[in-house]
């Protein structure tokens, strides 16, 4: 690809000053991030990215729900929505670029908009969703799930590890969880999105190629799981007489990741990520075991024979240990497609910067999974380094990050100027 002769139309040394600077903010070891949802760090972060979205000359809100959202006007302001977004959240130990590029790239495609004096058809928003990532409450896509009316109750009332509410986090935060209401966007009134991120996997690095289009987000089964026994003393208990909750759990995670190899040609993928032991102590049984599943694939089909094994087989630990056992399913979403109108488009530009682009699944969700229940999608993905991300040697090179925005800032010409 011969982009580099190419004079791109935004701005590329001002999207990476603001990458870098946003770093700053939660900074860990050298390159690291760590801006957990609705923190103090994810408070500056949002204020940061604020003030940037005022400098580009975009009207500026933060609603309820922990989003940052920058408006531009369109010509018909009535018209649905055309919506930019991602997350500045980050993993505890997290990268630069996961989530930001996104925001920033949007936030960079809005102030290129204005700087050449184009109005856009329809109004333009550029979304900071809140906490996307899930790790502090164990279940993600809180803000972009919010907006369009798809939370429960409950989700308000999950803990994070040090006992905290989320509707406490909220309020610390300095919204108002009891006028969510007020922050859900009318039916109809999103007309489509777009979303820039890195890959977070192997397959453009290994290609050597810059940026790639998204088919398709895998659909996510998210579990909590808590397997209890009975407490006794380490170092007196028979082994026989056990009721020990960790070694069930330990059969039900080497399930996890057998159940997930069965078919070495498939992309279905199981984790698990967290555990709780109680109580905790070297030298007593442990009791309960509180862990989470991860299990994604592209195939619903081969999803679901998957989950009815990793049912029988926390059944059968259960049996085996003398242990009660519960399930809680946190998140469950089928694979989402990307629009086959603005992959086209995506396609026609990347051709016109000189990029032959591939498309390719996001096995990672996405804020565009939960707006692909309301309107159109679309997302391009960004190489990464060795696929390496949710890690501080996470790494995108910025004249591919820039490569990207350019192609989102084309496509929202396509989308809503020239249309």
């Amino acid at each position: 690809m011969n982009v580099k002769a190419r004079k791109l139309a935004i701005n590329e040394e001002r999207l990476q000053k603001r990458i870098e600077q946003l770093a700053q903010i939660g900074k860990i070891g050298e390159t690291g991030v760590c801006r957990l949802a609705l923190s103090a760090e994810d408070r500056a972060g949002v204020e940061l990215v604020r003030s940037w979205m005022k400098e580009a000359g975009l009207q500026t809100r933060i609603d309820d729900f922990g989003n940052l959202i920058g408006r531009m006007e369109g010509k018909d302001e009535q018209a649905p929505i055309l919506m930019i977004g991602s997350h500045i959240d980050s993993q505890p130990y997290g990268g630069q670029y996961d989530g930001v590029i996104g925001v920033l790239g949007g936030l960079e495609v809005a102030q290129t908009l204005n700087e050449q004096g184009i109005m856009p058809a329809q109004p333009i928003e550029i979304v900071a969703f809140c906490d996307e990532e899930g790790c502090r409450f164990q279940k993600g896509l809180f803000g972009s799930k919010g907006i369009l009316g798809m939370l429960e109750p409950a989700d308000l009332e999950r803990t994070d590890k040090n006992g905290i509410t989320r509707r406490q986090a909220l309020i610390d935060f300095g919204c108002d969880p009891d006028r969510l209401e007020a922050s859900i966007y009318p039916k109809g009134s999103i007309g489509a999105y777009l979303e820039l991120h890195i890959e977070q996997g192997p397959i453009l690095d290994d290609a050597r190629e810059a940026i790639g289009i998204v088919s398709a987000i895998s659909g996510p089964l998210w579990w909590t799981v808590e397997l209890t026994g009975f407490a006794g003393h380490a170092g007196s208990v028979p082994m026989t007489m056990r009721k020990d909750a960790l070694v069930g759990a330990a059969k039900v995670i080497l399930a996890v990741n057998e159940l997930a190899k069965l078919d070495p040609q498939a992309p279905t993928v199981g984790t698990v990520g967290h555990l709780e032991v109680f109580p905790d102590s070297r030298n007593i049984i442990p009791e309960r075991v509180r862990f989470s599943i991860d299990l994604r694939d592209i195939d619903l089909k081969r999803r679901d024979e998957r989950e009815q094994a990793l049912r029988e087989a926390i059944e059968r630990a259960a049996i085996e240990g003398g242990l009660h056992y519960t399930i809680t399913e946190d998140t469950n979403s089928e694979p989402r497609y990307c629009a086959d109108w603005i992959k086209a488009i995506m396609h026609e530009e990347s051709s016109k910067l000189g990029a032959s682009v591939r498309e390719l699944m996001s096995g990672p969700f996405h804020d565009a999974l939960a707006l692909s229940y309301v309107c159109d999608y679309g997302m391009i993905f960004v190489r990464c380094k060795d696929g390496i991300s949710h890690n501080p040697q996470e790494y995108a090179a910025y004249e591919d990050v820039a490569l990207g925005t350019e192609l989102l800032y084309k496509t929202v010409l396509r989308m809503c100027i020239n249309q």
